[in-house]
């Protein structure tokens, strides 16, 4: 295979809590003969300000973004669909017509969350995972409302070797995290955590995976709660694995 080059941008939460995941993600890319590279100037891509209004924060942290990811034309890869919503909203922040909005466009168009990358940009499947456990798959809102990407994790899914996938009842409602809204409406997002927390324990699976870092934690900690044994994976988890326990 040809080598390929990719950015890596690293989202804030995986950084913070799931950095096994992180690594599984340079295995994942390196065993499709993928060189990785990593801006250590980097930092976050400003989703908070954003989504709560303060947007000249947000577009100070979209200029920094953009400078770190600008010095290279290498495509970008994000193991989140929140973040890669994120900055394809840059250019929103940018006056129509601007230099920055262009530059923010072009950036964008070369993001792309891994799942995405893996199948739309590789045309890859199967991955060379194996994973002998039943799963089932959570969309998170981002990935599948921002970016339009319905198919692409579930593909990647059903190509692992020894993998059982059972459905998941309203696999495509919210789990209730939503960033600040789990902090300001904590009623209805534990409403809407239990109920996913019954559905993936009605399954049967033995690990619910998602795309995003904060899906994972607010699901991981409404299981925990329920005493539950169900794992939270990262799509990247499964993909990266030859076999291990979840």
């Amino acid at each position: 295979m040809t080598a390929r080059r990719v950015q890596i941008f690293i989202n804030c939460l995986a950084e913070q809590f799931y950095p096994s995941t992180l690594r599984g993600l340079v295995r994942l890319l390196e065993r499709q003969g993928v060189e990785v590279e990593f801006p250590a100037e980097q930092t976050c891509c400003g989703q908070p300000f954003f989504n709560t209004g303060f947007h000249d924060e947000a577009r100070a942290m979209a200029r920094s973004w953009l400078r770190t990811f600008g010095r290279s034309e290498s495509p970008i890869v994000a193991p989140s669909g929140s973040c890669v919503d994120m900055v394809r909203h840059f250019p929103r922040l940018f006056a129509p017509g601007s230099p920055e909005s262009a530059e923010a466009m072009a950036v964008a168009a070369r993001t792309f969350e891994v799942g995405e990358y893996l199948v739309r940009q590789l045309g890859l499947r199967d991955v060379g995972a194996r994973f002998p456990h039943r799963v089932a798959y959570h969309a998170s809102c981002h990935l599948l409302r921002g970016l339009g990407l319905r198919a692409e994790a579930k593909e990647l899914l059903g190509a692992v070797r020894d993998i059982e996938l059972v459905p998941l009842p309203e696999e495509e409602v919210c789990c209730g995290f939503g960033g600040a809204f789990s902090v300001i409406y904590p009623d209805v997002s534990r409403a809407m955590l239990d109920a996913k927390v019954r559905n993936v324990m009605a399954s049967g699976a033995e690990a619910v995976v998602a795309c995003d870092a904060g899906c994972l934690m607010n699901i991981a900690g409404g299981l925990r709660k329920a005493g539950s044994a169900v794992k939270a994976l990262h799509l990247v988890d499964i993909l990266a694995s030859t076999g291990d326990a979840p």
